[in-house]
């Protein structure tokens, strides 16, 4: 046993070895992130492969779409679980069973030979490669000295941003080559090295097995009742018109009564499954609330571009991939010099200006076209990439960072937890303003195409010589017509989309004052000394 090795560099005294990253402290570590860059670009590595994906296990569209929900329902149920089972077991065990548990059910997905051999290995897959995420930010936040933070805050804050953003990519280029059994297949070598390094190097903490015997299965229960049922209701909603879907009305049913029996528990238990109680920082409360509408950008655009170039441009999977790569790499490249400004400048300045410069990316967007193309994309995407790494990186730091050491492994389930619903939230508000606002265009559009419109009768006269010959030319004409006002009123409802995330954006910013200000720029703040 290292016990004296172990010990917590951040809760000794300032000298010259604590400020010292031992190397195979640093080698573990980057493999735990490799662990939870998998986990998290499995959420959307499906997304532009669905199709394929249907076609192969002869699914209809509404059962391959729980071929993604499946995965983030079980993931956000896992995700706080892991504070607790990170004490119990401790950091190496734990981290050991989820990529193996991850790696294993991958194996089975890539197999499934029907859709609901698909949706059980994929839960499976969530619910074990969830471990990976918030004990990576634990361990980031208690393993390494305090001056060390804005060289491993940016590194977790790459991995958390990049991996959703590069999922259709990656997804694109492993379909287009091989075929969709691949983008499971791929996680099986990298999934058994992570497993093996792990268990050879990881020595961060002891496991208090004796925890097990105070699991609060109620807890457990509550939980997951509480949040699946919130995830199926934010997943489902807006296509089923909310509580008019009887499917939807009894799971908002079932996630109101599980988080009264949630919070009951967690505050009466002696051993609560997850500690609220690191909500009474206010770094880290106004951090979760920051974190948590970061993920409805994150996620949001994410979804809200590759909707748009399928959808209106009839992009390809592969294209799609291409067209999102610019964000991806902005990240990569943002990510040393968030860390470098981390050091010199206030982290709640850099904050405000990555939101700011989200807001104004999403503002370029708002008067969207039809014809808008890669290079009519690439600045808003640039300037997404810069925004979504100068405010999430440094929320990491001042969240975390500001809390006591013992706590840290409780709050970063929490932490991450927001994250994702900030995303099934922001996911539910896009789709229903998409709806509404396109319904809202095509009834003023038809209200202007009329006889009586110029434009419109020039427009008809020419699709209709265009198509002479081809039968009823009138009505085919007809018919495109009402197909070029669909299609413009969708693109409108995609700029009212981005007007609202820009001014939702322009006021977060204001958030940012609500943050203690940190006690030196390379520390989350002075709580926890």
């Amino acid at each position: 046993m290292a016990t004296a090795t172990t010990a917590d560099p951040t809760m000794s005294a300032p000298a010259a070895p604590s400020d010292r990253i031992a190397p195979r402290r640093l080698i573990a570590f980057l493999i735990m992130v490799f662990g939870m860059f998998m986990s998290i670009l499995d959420i959307q590595i499906v997304s532009a492969s669905l199709t394929e994906i249907q076609a192969g296990l002869s699914a209809s569209s509404s059962e391959v779409s729980w071929v993604q929900t499946a995965y983030l329902i079980a993931e956000v149920i896992a995700i706080p679980l892991s504070g607790f089972l990170s004490r119990a077991l401790g950091t190496r065990l734990l981290f050991a069973i989820s990529a193996a548990g991850f790696t294993i059910s991958s194996f089975l997905c890539g197999f499934a030979s029907s859709i609901e051999q698909m949706i059980l290995w994929r839960a499976l897959q969530g619910f074990l490669g969830a471990g990976m995420i918030p004990t990576v930010f634990a361990s980031a936040y208690t393993v390494f000295p305090r001056s060390k933070f804005h060289i491993v805050g940016p590194i977790i804050g790459l991995v958390a941003t990049l991996a959703p953003t590069v999922g259709p990519t990656v997804g694109g280029y492993i379909t287009d080559a091989m075929s969709w059994h691949w983008l499971f297949f791929v996680n099986i070598p990298p999934g058994i090295l992570i497993t093996i390094g792990v268990l050879a190097l990881v020595d961060f903490d002891e496991p208090h097995f004796e925890l097990l015997e105070r699991f609060d299965w109620w807890g457990l229960l509550f939980m997951a009742g509480f949040l699946g049922s919130l995830e199926y209701v934010l997943e489902e909603g807006p296509q089923y018109e909310w509580l008019q879907d009887t499917s939807v009305a009894i799971f908002a049913a079932v996630c109101a009564v599980s988080a009264i029996g949630f919070f009951w528990r967690v505050l009466t238990a002696d051993e609560p499954i997850v500690d609220l109680f690191a909500f009474g920082n206010r770094n880290f409360a106004v951090g979760c609330l920051l974190q948590f509408c970061i993920g409805i950008g994150l996620y949001g655009l994410t979804y809200i571009y590759p909707r748009y170039l399928a959808e209106v441009r009839g992009y390809s999977a592969l294209m799609i991939g291409e067209t999102m790569f610019v964000s991806g790499v902005v990240m990569f490249l943002m990510a040393p010099v968030v860390g470098r400004l981390m050091v010199k400048i206030d982290m709640r300045l850099i904050i405000a200006f990555g939101l700011v410069i989200f807001a104004i990316g999403s503002y370029q967007m708002t008067g969207i076209t039809r014809d808008y193309d890669f290079w009519e994309l690439f600045l808003p995407q640039v300037m997404r990439g810069v925004g979504m790494m100068c405010a999430m990186v440094p929320t990491n730091n001042i969240a975390l960072g500001t809390l006591a050491p013992d706590r840290v492994k409780n709050a970063s389930g929490l932490f991450n937890l927001m994250r994702n619903l900030g995303g099934a939230v922001g996911l539910a508000i896009i789709n229903q303003v998409l709806n509404d606002r396109t319904d809202l265009h095509i009834s003023r559009l038809h209200e202007r195409v009329t006889w009586g419109n110029a434009t419109a009768v020039e427009t008809l006269n020419m699709l209709q010589q265009k198509l002479q010959g081809m039968g009823d030319s009138a009505l085919m004409a007809m018919k495109q017509l009402s197909q070029i006002v669909h299609r413009q009123a969708v693109v409108m409802g995609y700029g009212d989309a981005f007007f609202m995330l820009t001014c939702f954006y322009i006021a977060l910013s204001f958030m940012v004052l609500l943050l203690n200000k940190p006690s030196s720029p390379m520390a989350g703040g002075g709580d926890a000394h």
